[in-house]
């Protein structure tokens, strides 16, 4: 036992201290000392902020770390990352890693797996790597466009201040209110008949449609035939009647234009009527007299004595 003193002893301590330190920092880092695992690695061009022990993600699980990153100075458009998964993970050919930004600052790498499971990459090959396109990368490109949008946006805003102080646009609002009121009047009354009128509306057209079909069969029932034979006898007599009044008026215009006749004579000679004429002139003037010297024509006296 005289090989263990005491400086031995501290010797063996601190060898494990050291020992211990090394794996909590490892496992800090989020090493695992005690799996075994595959390293591979993963060219970009931009790492965008990763940091050594960045863990590594396929579908969203954690299947290892970022061991160590490396510059390439021969080339200055590449950073190799070298990253270690876990050794039951298998790599499909074609598999590449995406770097993405998150929220909270940081960066996360994602191996997008290829398409055939079936071929897979050896430890130690090269994966390629770039840039995962998400919402703040799409995001970060849309700021030269809202930065060009923005003195529109202010003009816009502008306008739209002018135009809500506007009298007019109350105006206008207040009559687009009293046309919703005036609408929803409208809309009350036509609901009230459709309720009530056209109901009984409905009730007088089907019992006029009854008449109208009943007038319908009773005109089917008729004998038109028959009552067309009678209206044509009728035309017949009316045409006849109209036939007798026409030869009529022709003999009674030849006995009026003819002067074989009293009628005739008395409508047709001047001599006669120049006669009447001045025979009703006579009397005329013969009433008149009488009418303004009656005792011309009447004598009348008590004693009977005439006037001288």
């Amino acid at each position: 036992m005289k090989y263990f003193t005491k400086e031995v002893k501290i010797a063996l301590m601190a060898i494990v201290a050291i020992v211990l330190l090394f794996i909590v920092i490892n496992f800090l880092k989020g090493i695992n000392l005690f799996t075994s695992s595959n390293t591979y690695y993963v060219k970009f061009k931009d790492i965008n902020g990763l940091v050594v022990s960045n863990p590594v993600y396929a579908n969203g699980y954690s299947v290892g770390i970022v061991r160590s990153i490396d510059y390439d100075y021969d080339r200055t458009d590449n950073v190799v990352v070298c990253v270690e998964l876990d050794k039951a993970m298998s790599v499909p050919a074609g598999t590449r890693a995406e770097l993405e930004s998150e929220l909270m600052g940081g960066v996360k790498m994602s191996l997008v797996l290829g398409p055939n499971p079936t071929v897979n990459l050896s430890p130690g090959d090269t994966i390629s790597g770039g840039m995962h396109v998400g919402a703040i990368n799409k995001l970060e490109a849309m700021i030269p466009v809202f930065e060009s949008i923005l003195p529109k946006l202010d003009s816009i805003m502008s306008n739209l201040n002018r135009l809500t102080a506007d009298p007019a646009l109350a105006q206008t609002l207040q009559n687009t209110a009293e046309l919703t009121a005036n609408l929803k009047e409208t809309s009350a009354s036509l609901n009230n008949i459709m309720k009530d009128d056209v109901p009984q509306l409905v009730n007088k057209l089907d019992h006029i449609g009854g008449n109208v079909e009943k007038l319908t069969d009773d005109l089917a029932r008729v004998d038109v035939d028959g009552t067309m034979q009678q209206v044509n006898a009728t035309l017949e007599g009316v045409e006849n009647v109209t036939n007798n009044l026409t030869t009529t008026t022709d003999l009674l215009n030849t006995k009026l234009n003819s002067r074989d006749n009293t009628l005739g004579l008395f409508l047709n000679d001047r001599a006669l009527y120049d006669n009447l004429n001045s025979t009703m002139s006579h009397a005329d003037s013969l009433m008149i007299d009488l009418k303004a010297r009656p005792k011309r024509y009447v004598h009348f006296s008590i004693f009977g004595k005439k006037d001288k």
